[in-house]
């Protein structure tokens, strides 16, 4: 795989995600030659990450780099790439990259039209904004789209991907929303989960609730990866009515915002079990009554 020419990288913006692939790009023997950021934590994150960097306005930015960085919220995205192009800060030639995993590359079309490559880099990691996520970055992928039909575009998207430590995992356009889903399902849900469950830990009085579930939320976490629905297990696997009958009533009465999200997560439990052959077919339909939403068929 060929590696891209030396570049000058604009970041915009200096958030979380722009910092660390813009000191990335830059441990590549990238230059990163300016960046934008606002915030307070947006000018410490650039210090740490982005030393020396001048912080400029976006269209600045723009116009000084080879390589432009939109690592920008979702929403944000098509305005800023709009307002890029309307100012003519996009150049031909320029590489036009955003970081967002909910668009493909038809986000950037006026940058395309304007003579740049568009690039969707989309790194598949949480990040904290800190020096660590460098180190993460060279165990995590980066889903890359590109034009369908143009195999350079795709060609050098890996490159920078494998250039930021990362793996190059090709998602096309039309598969873009529904990766997307799947990721954010994944992450942000199990952060959520993983909060409630040490939340209600520490309603019980039980001290230390991170601590006592690391070791089997990561179990957990690796028996799934590794084995998929055969890891399955617990009392809604087990078919136990009784346990998982006590867990709604003490859910209902002490910790009753978490209740909802554990009726709807056992049923799904329920429905894989006995798709995996684990549950029969007796045992899932009377858990699906157990965990139906009380609420559920009333009128208003």
């Amino acid at each position: 795989m060929n590696r891209p020419a030396r570049l000058a990288v604009g970041v915009v913006s200096a958030g979380r995600v722009g910092s660390v692939l813009g000191a990335a790009l830059a441990r590549a023997g990238h230059t990163v030659v300016a960046a934008s950021g606002l915030s307070a934590a947006s000018l410490s994150r650039a210090e740490r990450l982005l030393p020396g960097v001048p912080l400029l306005p976006p269209d600045e930015v723009v116009r000084s780099a080879d390589l432009v960085l939109l690592a920008l919220p979702d929403d944000a995205l098509p305005g800023m790439v709009r307002g890029l192009a309307a100012t003519e800060s996009v150049r031909p030639g320029q590489i036009v990259v955003h970081t967002s995993g909910a668009y493909g590359v038809d986000v950037l079309a006026p940058a395309a039209e304007a003579g740049a490559l568009p690039l969707a880099l989309h790194p598949v990691l949480t990040f904290t904004g800190r020096e660590e996520d460098l180190e993460r970055l060279a165990t995590a992928s980066i889903g890359i789209t590109a034009a369908s039909e143009d195999e350079a575009a795709w060609n050098v998207g890996e490159a920078l991907a494998v250039e930021m430590g990362a793996e190059p995992v090709r998602i096309p356009e039309s598969a873009r929303a529904l990766y997307h889903a799947a990721l954010a399902h994944g992450a942000n849900h199990l952060m959520t989960l993983v909060a409630d469950c040490t939340e209600v830990l520490r309603k019980a009085g039980i001290g230390q609730a991170e601590r006592l579930v690391a070791p089997l939320l990561s179990a957990a976490l690796d028996n799934v990866l590794r084995h998929g629905d055969r890891a399955l297990t617990g009392p809604v696997t087990r078919g136990d009515l009784g346990t998982v009958r006590k867990h709604l009533d003490v859910l209902a009465a002490q910790a009753p915002q978490t209740a909802a999200a554990y009726r709807s997560l056992a049923r799904r439990t329920a429905e894989r079990s006995r798709d995996a052959g684990l549950l029969d077919a007796a045992a899932a339909d009377a858990l699906t009554d157990l965990l139906s939403d009380p609420a559920e068929g009333q009128t208003p």
